[in-house]
């Protein structure tokens, strides 16, 4: 009995055996953390500079829910100087009347961090989020709809600043 086999099932088991190689590498853990799971420490060993703002509150109060759960640490080993600011624009107007019928609120962040210990800064950056939003004809609904794409806005913000500072601090 003769044991030849044709090139091609040579070819398919040799990629087989090679994928196989290859994935055997290949581990599972989160992306932003390294393998002590020091990086989520650092993250809640974060103290945040004082908001003066709505949408500043809005941002510092997001970023503390992600870092830490909601807690403010007691013994900071970073600190974090956060600056938001923002505006509403109108986008779209009738053109009967000079009214806008759709908005859009952008909110920007500028951030430093630094390690306490030394004063190193570790990370600067800049980020902008925006929310769209339509103008209702009540006015009670127009502030209102205003009020919650800041909100968005300043959560997205949030999300982005995180993901910044997660990068940052889990090298």
């Amino acid at each position: 009995m003769s044991c030849e086999l044709k090139p091609s099932t040579v070819l398919r088991r040799s990629l087989l055996i090679g994928a196989a190689l290859l994935l055997a590498g290949c581990q599972a853990r989160p992306l932003y953390q390294d393998a002590n799971g020091e990086t989520r420490g650092a993250l809640a060993a974060i103290a945040y500079s004082e908001a003066s703002s709505r949408v500043g509150l809005e941002t510092r109060n997001r970023l503390i829910f992600l870092a830490s759960g909601g807690q403010e640490t007691k013994t900071p080993e970073y600190s974090l100087d956060l600056v938001v600011s923002g505006g509403v624009e109108g986008v779209l107007l009738e053109e009967g009347a000079d009214t806008p019928n759709a908005g859009r609120a952008a909110i920007v962040g500028t951030y430093t961090l630094k390690r306490i210990s030394d004063d190193t800064v570790l990370k600067t950056g800049r980020r902008t989020a925006v929310a769209l939003f339509d103008y209702p004809r009540q006015e009670f609904a127009k502030l209102r709809s205003v009020r919650d794409a800041e909100t968005r806005a300043a959560r997205e913000l949030a999300e982005l600043i995180y993901a910044d500072l997660t990068m940052a601090l889990g090298r």
